[in-house]
């Protein structure tokens, strides 16, 4: 699926990344049990293992412990702030479909 939307992305000049495409085409298939089931038995798989994924993550940081150090403090406000950004416009978004869908 992420193929074929980088595929529709380039080939229609479309301003959407390619791999989102993919992923809307995949949710559109997921009505199929032809996709659907072998979707869940991977996924299944890797939540199971979910917990190994984050393991390179941990490795990542531990190797760079002196930048964290360094540039911890405007990372941590970076996150928050943007994390509050990003749910501060989900919400006026909510707010303006909810409140057009009742006009």
């Amino acid at each position: 699926m992420q193929s074929l939307g980088e595929l529709l992305s380039r080939g229609l000049h479309l301003p959407i990344p390619g791999p989102v495409i993919g992923m809307l085409l995949l949710l559109l298939a997921l009505r199929w049990p032809a996709v659907r089931l072998p979707v869940a038995s991977c996924s299944g798989f890797l939540l199971s293992h979910l917990s190994l994924l984050f393991v390179p993550v941990g490795v990542g940081v531990m190797t760079h412990l002196g930048l964290l150090a360094q540039f911890g403090v405007r990372m941590l406000v970076v996150i928050v702030l943007s994390t509050w950004i990003g749910l501060a416009a989900t919400a006026l978004v909510l707010r303006y479909v909810r409140s057009a869908s009742d006009a």
